[in-house]
């Protein structure tokens, strides 16, 4: 079985823009130039991939939940497989405005989603006119295609993946603006600053976005191990099983402790301690 670096060789992920089209704030990432492409320094490329997955486990465990972003047509199919396989929310279509920042507006929509879908199965929209029936329809097949990958996002993530800094550039700026790490596979002519955990690679490749949302979701499943057992720990502990300790003086579970903390910045801490 092959090795990580095999793999990521074997995709592709080492290949980046051509010269004439690049980022020079992505200069310490460049290994060399071949043929006036860019070459990636594959050791950058799997020191964030391996600082990623640790902050994403070490994140997951303590309760909260991460944003996979990827739009662009080689990145959607990745996302749906391995981010939905790991119960994560994942954006695959258009970015909607606001998705972070106007929160409880896309909370809103998602409740009309559930309102029309409920219409729909029960067989009340026989009810309604053919004309208004048609605009319910169209109406539920828009939110759906929007905003089905977050329907189980009931609060901020903990973080956002992104694939491609430049494609994504308006969720990276509402998660900065919120304080919400951000980890890129970012390729030459991205921009380095937008990302707090860069991942530097080939972000055009199926092949190369597919072995690194596989390790990154690895790592969620990681996270989610950790966080049952932690869960599982706290309530045995919490229903006084004669441990030790005061019964009047109950220890809150982890999550409940991570809940009333506040959220980016611990997270963003973390980023930069994980860093350095």
């Amino acid at each position: 079985m092959p090795s990580l670096v095999e793999e990521l060789v074997e995709s592709g992920i080492h290949f980046g823009q051509r010269r004439s089209n690049w980022n020079p704030r992505m200069r310490p990432y460049i290994y060399t130039v071949r043929n006036g492409i860019h070459i990636i320094d594959i050791k950058e490329t799997v020191k964030g991939l391996l600082l990623a997955k640790k902050f994403i486990s070490k994140l997951v465990s303590d309760g909260k939940d991460v944003l996979f972003v990827g739009t662009k047509r080689q990145a959607q199919a990745a996302l749906e497989q391995y981010a939905g396989g790991a119960k994560m929310p994942y954006v695959t279509e258009r970015w909607l405005g606001g998705t972070l920042t106007n929160f409880r507006t896309i909370r809103d929509r998602l409740k009309r989603l559930e309102e029309l879908e409920r219409i729909m199965e029960s067989g009340d929209i026989k009810n309604y006119s053919k004309k208004m029936e048609s605009q319910l329809t169209r109406e539920q097949k828009k939110i759906f295609r929007n905003l089905n990958g977050i329907r189980t996002m009931h609060r901020l993530p903990g973080a956002i993946i992104v694939v491609d800094t430049n494609r994504e550039k308006n969720a990276l700026l509402e998660a900065k603006n919120l304080g919400i790490p951000t980890i890129c596979l970012i390729d030459t002519d991205g921009d380095p600053e937008l990302a707090d955990i860069p991942i530097p690679g080939n972000d055009d490749s199926m092949r190369s976005i597919d072995v690194i949302i596989r390790e990154l979701c690895a790592a969620v499943a990681e996270g989610l191990g950790h966080r049952q057992t932690n869960d599982a720990v706290a309530s045995k502990r919490d229903g006084g099983d004669g441990d030790g300790g005061d019964g009047n003086q109950r220890r809150r579970s982890s999550r409940s402790r991570f809940r009333a903390d506040s959220g980016g910045g611990e997270a963003g801490a973390e980023v930069s301690a994980s860093a350095e």
